[in-house]
């Protein structure tokens, strides 16, 4: 019988400690299930062609490959100087950029813990004790002395339970979670700046628009004067004509406002203040059509997009603190070691009466906790839920703004299609309404219906041209902005460093 039980336990250990060092690991990584479309509802797969000439074909999808400068598909060198400045400058990508750093140095931090701690401590102290204190008469005579210390101490946590591993994991994951948010906060600031800028010569264009019938207007205003002096008209002409010319002066006045707002916001996310910063005049064209975004494939949507390789990253460093909150429920093993010198002089300090060493190992666990570690288990482990949860939520949301954006590509480029030739018509009317009042056929009402007609056709052939240009780019920030990998952030960090 004793010999049995001589033979069970040694194989019976080995298993109790396999089980434990199982129970305490991180649990190993499942990739939660997503429902990925075969393509997008709204897309189209035809080949298109960008701004410059150039054909657009859809990239292979990976996060870790350099992003193109998409902003460059619009050739237009100041939406270039601008995205530019934008980041040299903004302090929103600054905020971004620290917290990258951050992350980083706290990876760092939890890597130091893999390896052995050295310390060194050098001193003096000059003490003297009281006779009690040494178990002698209070009348016994006691004289100072001074002790000179010399000592080097080392440290290290064998990393039984995977608490030193798992931490590390979970740093490293947050790291990478902080580059994609950095990414993010770079695709949001430059597309924010071409929006912007895009929206100001959409307002150009239709403050074109308007001053363009307010001198229409004023010269209707002189051709009445001239005709009622003459008595070919009544005053309710022309008091009409001065409506009408006040009237498209006061829409001019509005629109100059939202022009200032826009300027304002666009000085703002380049990090100036508006007192200083001035866009030049420049509608948007006709012919400035705005560049046409292949979507790709839906996959590729997972890897492109920063919001959802943060979100990735999350859901990783999660699984990982499960580790660390596991190991906690076992034994911690320190081994550490100690040696140096005490004397009464700094010479004396080598000598080897002085010296002292000691070498040993702690082993620790907790025993009764009150259910702190199952409940901080417990925590980890709905941690993990939610973060699963919200990059589910990410991926669909990641889906939704694609579809949106390709709908509003395709239903405004039909829509401008129309306005073509609306603007057509409305130019054609107004030119024979003209003629017929000029000749004496049509009333003036007749010929400001015309004129009211083309000019309102106008507007909105301006704000179509601004909403195409803005749709454009917010289909590139739904699709994570490019096909090519980001420049790495500490190099664009130091770059900005540099530029200031």
């Amino acid at each position: 019988m004793s010999r049995r039980r001589h033979r069970t336990g040694p194989c019976f250990t080995p298993a109790l400690l396999v089980l434990a060092l199982a129970g305490c690991a991180a649990p190993a990584w499942r990739q939660p299930d997503v429902m990925v479309p075969a393509a997008f509802k709204e897309g189209d797969s035809a080949v298109r062609t960008a701004a410059d000439g150039t054909t657009w074909t859809p990239a292979r999808p990976a996060e870790a490959q350099p992003r193109s400068e998409w902003w460059r598909a619009f050739g237009d060198p100041a939406l270039d100087a601008l995205v530019e400045r934008a980041g040299c400058a903004s302090p929103t990508l600054d905020v971004a950029l620290a917290r990258l750093r951050q992350a980083r140095a706290q990876a760092g931090v939890a890597e130091a813990d893999r390896s052995p701690q050295l310390g060194v401590e050098a001193g003096a102290q000059r003490a003297r004790a009281a006779p009690a204190e040494r178990g002698l008469p209070a009348d016994t005579p006691s004289a100072p002395g001074t002790a000179y210390r010399a000592r080097l101490s080392a440290s290290y946590e064998v990393d039984l339970f995977g608490r030193v591993s798992s931490n590390v994991a979970a740093a490293r994951l947050d790291a990478r979670g902080a580059a994609a948010g950095y990414r993010a906060v770079l695709l949001a600031l430059q597309a924010d700046v071409a929006q912007a800028y895009l929206r100001l010569r959409a307002l150009d264009a239709e403050q074109a628009a308007l001053d363009a019938a307010v001198a229409l207007r004023a010269e209707n205003v002189q051709v009445n004067e001239r005709r009622f002096a003459l008595g070919d008209i009544g005053e309710f002409d022309l008091s009409r004509a001065r409506t009408e010319l006040a009237t498209a002066r006061a829409e001019a006045i509005a629109l100059g406002r939202q022009r200032a707002v826009s300027e304002h916001a666009l000085a703002t996310l380049l990090g100036e203040a508006p007192a200083q910063f001035a866009q030049a005049v420049r509608p948007l064209a006709r012919g400035e059509a705005a560049p046409v975004i292949p979507s790709g494939v839906p996959s590729a949507l997972l890897q492109r997009r920063p919001d959802v390789a943060l979100a990735q990253a999350a859901m990783e460093a999660a699984n990982a603190r499960i580790g660390v909150a596991r190991s906690a429920m076992f034994p911690a093993l320190v081994i550490g070691a100690n040696g140096g010198g005490v004397a009464e002089t700094v010479h004396d300090i080598g000598s080897w009466s002085a010296h002292s060493w000691a070498l040993g190992a702690l082993l620790s666990m907790p025993v009764v906790d009150g259910g702190r570690n199952r409940a901080n288990v417990a925590r980890s482990q709905a941690a993990l839920d939610e973060a699963v949860g919200a990059y589910r939520q990410r991926v669909l949301a990641a889906f939704a703004e694609v579809e949106d954006s390709l709908a509003g590509v395709r239903v405004l480029a039909a829509q401008a299609a129309e306005v073509d030739r609306a603007l057509l018509s409305a130019q054609r009317s107004a030119d024979l309404a003209r003629k017929l009042y000029d000749a004496g056929r049509s009333s003036y009402l007749d010929l400001l219906d015309a004129e009211r007609a083309l000019t309102a056709v106008q507007r909105q052939d301006a704000v179509l041209r601004g909403e195409r240009a803005l749709a454009a780019v917010a289909l590139v920030r739904a699709l994570g902005g490019g096909w090519d990998a980001p420049e790495a952030p500490e190099v664009r960090g130091a770059a900005r460093v540099a530029a200031r």
